[in-house]
């Protein structure tokens, strides 16, 4: 079962009714073996108030006048109690036939009430009166009293295992009726995207806790939309703003080729000047991107895709970027099958791989693609041959504007650290995720990139 906060709750809730029922009944346990007790020294204290007036203050009977008292004016008293009775000097002068060959101790003289273990009677519970000159002990075996406690005791103990049965059950009934308003506001706030910030979360009626966290929220939806229109608002500023100065620095560097054509130095600075224009748009562009697929600003249009042509295309510019670098691409695994996804930022991720791989990959090396399916998600491998990077590199090369110089890398180095931070970013949009894995066959790195079939 998920350890959901419905299920903690009804835990808690069957946990504290289970503990409350047990409490209860250990009181009431403790309190009926209390109550057994008063009960039998009332009724000994009772019993032995008849006796003491019944043997008087005459101090010269024998034990067979004590014996013939009693059982002539106290016999169907004799049947409840065990009784044995001292005279003056301390002997014993009556016993009860009940009592056996049991004596009952007289070391107690100074506790009014005791328990004492005797044979064949088991525990038995003794109260000790002094009536005039005659000292009288009257007990109760605790056997009928001991089996009622443990009666008592499983008793209790079935109906807490029942309580915490139907406390489980309560408990869910309780959780679920306690946590729907919260329910609401979950799927409320779930539909809440940045293509419609607009709607807001039902406030609940009345000045609880639940519509003061309603409120809350609402307002910090009210904040975020303003946020996403910011943001949007920047986009298209900066695209506006940046680009368009931009431009017209190229057609003015352009204007000055004619005039630079017998000129080779300036010609030649003019190229980079025009190159270094190029490669400012390209950063805008992919900066763009990125403040918007992070901001959410960025909508998706899936479609559904068949990887066997998409593969294919890939495949023909992968071919070009290698062979422009002296180095071989080859789809070593390719799984037909079909995949919801935005097929441009797609090709974009998987192109931006590629391009990579080719560009640390030496001559002749060989940069392998696999396209498979992997449960509910489909995998995207591209490994090249490489130097590959230690750990700690692998997992930072997917943040913003790191590049790693190594000392065996082929070729300049190029790029402004920003194309895997957009893999990863297209890799997210998507629902999925992208990793560095150090190659076990050779030296290289292997990018994994595993997309859900179905995105939510």
């Amino acid at each position: 079962m998920k350890e959901s906060f419905t299920f903690r709750l009804t835990l808690r809730f069957a946990l504290l009714v289970t503990a409350t029922t047990a409490a209860v009944f250990t009181v009431g346990g403790w309190l009926l073996v209390q109550q057994i007790e008063r009960g039998l020294q009332m009724m000994h204290e009772v019993e032995a108030r008849e006796l003491g007036e019944l043997l008087g203050s005459a101090t010269a009977l024998t034990p067979r006048e004590i014996a013939a008292r009693i059982r002539r004016d106290a016999d169907s008293d004799i049947a409840l109690f065990v009784i044995q009775i001292e005279g003056p000097d301390g002997d014993v002068v009556f016993r009860s036939d009940n009592l056996g060959a049991a004596i009952m101790p007289v070391g107690e003289r100074d506790l009014p009430h005791w328990t004492a273990t005797l044979p064949f009677l088991g525990r038995v519970h003794i109260s000790s009166f002094s009536h005039g000159p005659w000292r009288i002990q009257i007990g109760s075996p605790l056997q009928p009293s001991e089996r009622l406690v443990q009666n008592y005791v499983q008793v209790g103990i079935l109906l807490t295992m029942g309580v915490a049965v139907l406390g489980i059950g309560l408990g869910y009934a309780f959780s679920r009726d306690t946590l729907k308003p919260l329910r609401m506001i979950e799927a409320a706030a779930r539909r809440i995207r940045a293509d419609n910030l607009s709607e807001r979360i039902p406030v609940p009626a009345g000045r609880d806790e639940l519509a003061s966290l309603a409120s809350l929220l609402n307002e910090t939806f009210d904040r975020l939309e303003v946020s996403f229109k910011q943001v949007r608002q920047f986009s298209a500023d900066a695209s506006h703003e940046l680009k368009t100065p931009l431009a017209l620095i190229r057609l003015n560097a352009e204007k000055l080729r004619p005039r630079l054509a017998t000129d080779a130095e300036g010609s030649e600075a003019l190229d980079d000047i025009l190159e270094e224009i190029t490669q400012l748009n390209q950063v805008i562009d992919r900066l763009l991107f990125l403040a918007k697929s992070e901001s959410g600003a960025l909508a998706l249009e899936l479609q559904p895709l068949v990887l066997e042509t998409l593969i294919q295309e890939l495949a023909e510019d992968a071919q070009v970027l290698a062979e422009d670098r002296s180095v071989r691409f080859a789809v070593t695994r390719r799984v037909p099958g079909e995949l919801r996804a935005e097929p441009d930022l797609l090709r974009q991720l998987l192109l931006n791989l590629v391009s990579n791989a080719v560009a640390v990959s030496p001559p002749g090396g060989v940069v392998a693609f696999e396209s498979f399916p992997d449960g509910d998600d489909w995998t995207f491998v591209v490994a090249d041959e490489g130097p590959g990077l230690p750990e700690e590199q692998r997992t930072r090369i997917f943040e913003r504007f790191v590049r790693f110089n190594t000392g065996d890398r082929i070729g300049p180095q190029r790029g402004h650290g920003l194309g895997l931070a957009i893999c990863k970013s297209i890799a997210e949009l998507h629902g999925g995720t992208i990793r560095a894995e150090r190659r076990l066959d050779r030296s290289g790195l292997r990018l994994v990139v595993t997309i859900p079939r179905q995105p939510k």
